[in-house]
């Protein structure tokens, strides 16, 4: 899957527990996380996205909507 232009994979490892992974230039990231749904699993990954592209002054500006 992509998001913002980052590839990730969610991939479930037992009931209720999902591995995760995405790279950002040169850094690997990776976890585990806790949910029912593959699509919450998902978004907490593409929410971990936003933050690390926000944290390395990748992601886009404050203040700016998608609204010109």
């Amino acid at each position: 899957m992509i998001h913002k232009g980052v590839e990730f994979s969610v991939t479930q490892v037992t009931a209720g527990v999902w591995k995760w992974r995405f790279q950002i230039g040169d850094r690997v990231f990776t976890g585990k996380t806790e949910a029912k749904l593959d699509l919450l699993a998902i978004r907490r990954v593409q929410l971990r996205i936003d933050r690390e592209l926000n944290n390395l002054g990748l992601g886009r500006p404050r203040g700016q909507s998608n609204h010109d």
